[in-house]
């Protein structure tokens, strides 16, 4: 069989890659189904592994976030720049699907549509449902705090202050890590560095367990262009690093998302004992991950919280598997295969990489429909999407290569490429 896609004809592969085989077993019931997102959970069930019902092993070598998309309602009534409406079963549903995986679910975060369509509210519910998920499956979830519901420019650095610690309080109350987000707000409000220290500093001491800090590049937001106070990312580097030194017991991490795998090498060299490196750097993970050669003195790696590893979850897991086991030319090799659609989908315009992972999630079989909150399903072009569905599919990304085929040949259908 062929499929016709925009630039010429593919043919599907029939298998499905065998880290996908090995999730095995019934899973518990989703929460949302009850009235109270806090109330008393069924037994976990995570399966996973080398048996039916099997609980996945666990990795060691790495800590591992998967950054994870939210399932819009398609039959809600609503509007691009309305409240979010979400499908709260398919939603949580595909955080246990990676939970199942062995992978931590990083809530709420870009790749959640922060700040492009999921509203504060909404993800405020977002983080008590999964939260309260969570712990029903005994999986680990980090949120991320920002600034969002200030829904008008803020008339000072106290009210970006406050901002934060509602959403930092939250967190911490839903029981969830908190991730400091960068914030659109704080970048608009400060006039220098100095803001950024007072800002940070503030929320650093009133946290109760260490969190982990996100410096999110402008190609993932152009509004944050300039963040920790200058455009020259050396000096933002050196704001950045005087944040941590401040405060070193309540930083778990930080997460990375400049798309610079030198500049990232050279920070983790920086961080101070104890400050885990998360790369979010969508296109150079697996040796950010792998790290320096073991052989050399005081080698480095980076942890990972990733929105790639949203859509290639189970292969993500599966490589760092192997990296637990010491085979880091076996990890390299599962791991590079996943390079050329990570680029793919976050090629420039960056911050539109969410639609393909939505794709990929639909045509995977993770949701009935390829529906995104604020309509983003059109913000990449059909030769983009069909381009996706094929790496993908050549991964053997789907557990099911005909559904995926099915659904593809549906979405082109309607674009106007005859099957």
């Amino acid at each position: 069989m062929t499929i016709e896609l925009p630039y010429g004809r593919y043919h599907p592969r029939t298998d499905p890659h065998p880290a996908l085989s090995s999730r095995t077993g019934p899973q518990s019931p989703p929460l949302s189904s009850r009235t109270d997102p806090q109330s008393p959970p069924s037994p976990p069930s995570l399966s996973s592994g080398t048996g039916p019902g099997s609980p996945p092993p666990p990795l060691s070598s790495r800590t591992v976030f998967s950054a994870a998309h939210v399932v819009a309602d398609p039959y809600a009534d609503t509007t691009p720049d309305g409240p979010a409406a979400l499908d709260w079963d398919a939603t949580l549903a595909f955080r246990r699907h990676l939970w199942a995986h062995g992978l931590g679910v990083a809530e709420a975060m870009d790749t959640a549509q922060r700040g492009m369509g999921l509203d504060w509210p909404r993800a405020a519910e977002l983080i008590t449902r999964s939260a309260a998920e969570a712990r029903a499956c005994g999986g680990r979830i980090s949120a991320g705090a920002g600034t969002d519901q200030l829904t008008t420019p803020p008339s000072s650095l106290a009210e970006v202050s406050k901002a934060y610690e509602e959403q930092l309080a939250h967190i911490e109350s839903a029981g969830a890590q908190p991730i400091l987000m960068a914030s659109r707000a704080l970048a608009a409000t400060a006039t220098g560095p100095e803001d950024y220290l007072t800002v940070y500093g503030e929320l650093l001491r009133q946290a109760r367990e260490p969190v982990i800090l996100h410096w999110l590049g402008p190609m993932f937001d152009p509004a944050l262009t300039g963040y920790w106070g200058s455009s020259d990312l050396d000096a933002a580097t050196e704001t950045f690093l005087q944040v941590i030194a401040a405060h070193p017991d309540k930083v778990d991490g930080v997460k990375v998302s400049l798309l610079d795998a030198d500049r990232e090498v050279d920070l983790r060299r920086r961080l101070p004992e104890g400050v885990r490196c998360y790369t979010g750097d969508d296109f150079h993970y697996p040796e950010l991950i792998a790290g320096d050669d073991p052989s050399l003195p005081d080698p480095r790696f980076s942890h990972a919280l990733l929105g790639i590893f949203d859509p290639i979850g189970p292969l993500a897991a599966e490589a760092v598997r192997l990296l637990d086991t010491g085979d880091r030319d076996g990890f390299r090799t599962a791991l590079d295969a996943t390079v050329p659609l990570s680029r793919h989908l976050f090629a420039a315009p960056t911050r539109y990489y969410k639609t393909g992972v939505v794709l990929l999630a639909w045509l995977a079989g993770h949701q009935e429909h390829f529906t995104m909150v604020g309509g983003l399903q059109s913000a990449r072009s059909l030769p983009h999407l069909a381009r996706a569905y094929e790496l993908a599919d050549r991964l053997g990304l789907f557990p099911d290569p005909a559904l995926a085929e099915h659904r593809m040949r549906a979405l082109l259908t309607v674009h106007g490429v005859p099957q």
